[in-house]
């Protein structure tokens, strides 16, 4: 019988806690400081949180092994502090079938470092007009609930409508990339001031706001579950909402980039500030964080989103939208939402574990630390803070648009089902 000890630790509430891991489960939680010969990690000034769960990672495999594979991302999912992580289904072949899900989901499994929970497309070939396999990818051994065809809006209304109605037989959940495509061709930023002087095609806000405004309707309409992905403008937070105040069951996600980056970034015109939704204004970066802090916006999602280096260093319109995001997720959002005291570390444990695993289903993540529950925890220090350095990642990416930032706090230790995957900042070899 395996038996670890943290102690010095506190949790989310601030109280002191010693912890202690048998095998697979939290054993025993106490103040109580372990006898002579246990097996004992001194983790005093840091934050023993549940493991954080990420519903929104691009992971590539399987067809896009040059920018990241399961295994990589498993890596630098577990360097930030992540004991599950679900894989958006854009890779090649598309995962709109049991076969490719349940590929993705063995690759994860042979990790041994975090779980890898495959989305299965809502479209064939995420092209919008055929439903997917989607009972046959849930009734796979990856047991899928979440469905997106991200990158790709479900733009057509009736194809959303069915598949809404589809996944009520088991629970399901649709998660929409709001982009109205009409009026988002050729787009390469948000519309606005920046756009203009810039001279590229602005993105409007509208784009975005006006099929998370008819999903949700539709939502209502069918009683279903709405999830919406990256939501970044002042009027999503608004719809969403009213959503919510009418009973509506919508969720929402926000990016950490999002909480921090501004469309002003676009001036230096480096495609590593070129994402999918764009980023937006400051305006639109204050809403988001208040509705982060009020419950509005359910959880953090990275939407990390690798890509090799021709595919970030060149012309900005030539140039592939999306940034890395899990390594630096917590940081971000500890700098952006407990710093400036607009969230408690309680506030944050629910939008970076308990309410996305909720929302996807999940039940051996997102738990309290409780005794007899399964073992899924991070630590992380806040007094500590560290630089990003875009070519020590673990990702096999490097488009970051956080390098040569200082950020606050580290992770340095997780545990996945009961056993240390990261000790001292150091991934733990698990051959």
């Amino acid at each position: 019988m395996s038996e670890i000890s943290l102690v010095g630790g506190r949790n989310a509430a601030g109280e002191k806690i010693n912890l202690t891991i048998t095998d697979q489960k939290i054993s025993d939680i106490s103040s109580k400081v372990p006898g002579p010969g246990a097996n004992v990690i001194d983790i005093a000034g840091s934050i023993v949180i549940p493991g954080l769960v990420d519903l929104h990672t691009h992971l590539r495999e399987p067809g896009k092994e040059d920018a990241e594979t399961v295994a990589s991302g498993a890596r630098a999912a577990v360097a930030g502090g992540f004991t599950a992580i679900s894989a958006m289904p854009n890779t090649d072949p598309v995962a709109d079938t049991a076969g490719v899900v349940e590929q993705v989901f063995s690759l994860g499994k042979a990790t041994g470092l975090c779980d890898v929970f495959p989305i299965g497309a809502v479209t064939q070939g995420q092209a919008g007009k055929q439903l997917a396999e989607i009972l046959a990818m849930h009734e796979s051994a990856a047991k899928v609930r979440m469905f997106s065809d991200d990158g790709h809006c479900v733009f057509d209304p009736l194809v959303m409508r069915r598949a809404l109605e589809y996944v009520k037989m088991f629970n399901g959940v649709i998660a929409q990339h709001a982009q109205e495509p009409r009026l988002t061709i050729d787009a390469q930023m948000n519309e606005g001031e920046i756009s203009a002087k810039l001279g590229l095609k602005g993105w409007p806000a509208v784009a975005e706001e006006a099929i998370i405004a008819r999903d949700i309707l539709l939502t209502d309409h069918v009683q279903s579950r709405l999830h919406v992905c990256h939501v970044t403008t002042a009027g999503g937070v608004e719809l969403i909402r009213w959503a919510k105040v009418r009973g509506i069951n919508v969720t929402a996600e926000v990016t950490p980039h999002h909480l921090l980056l501004t469309d002003e970034l676009a001036q230096s015109y480096d495609p590593v500030y070129k994402v999918n939704p764009p980023l937006r204004t400051a305006r639109d970066v204050e809403a988001l964080r208040e509705g982060l802090a009020d419950g509005t916006i359910d959880i953090v999602a990275t939407d990390h989103a690798p890509h090799p280096t021709e595919s970030k260093e060149c012309e900005w319109p030539a140039a592939s939208f999306g940034m890395l995001g899990l390594e630096t997720a917590l940081s971000i959002v500890v700098q952006t939402m407990i710093s400036s005291k607009l969230m408690s570390w309680s506030d944050l444990v629910d939008r970076f574990s308990i309410a996305p695993a909720k929302i996807a289903g999940y039940p051996d993540h997102g738990n309290a630390l409780a005794i007899g529950n399964p073992a899924n925890i991070t630590v992380f220090n806040p007094n500590k803070n560290w630089t990003v350095n875009k070519d020590l990642t673990m990702s096999k990416s490097r488009n970051t648009p956080f390098h040569g930032m200082e950020l606050p706090g580290v992770v340095t230790d997780v545990f996945y089902n009961g056993k240390q995957v990261l000790r001292d900042t150091k991934i733990v070899s698990v051959s």
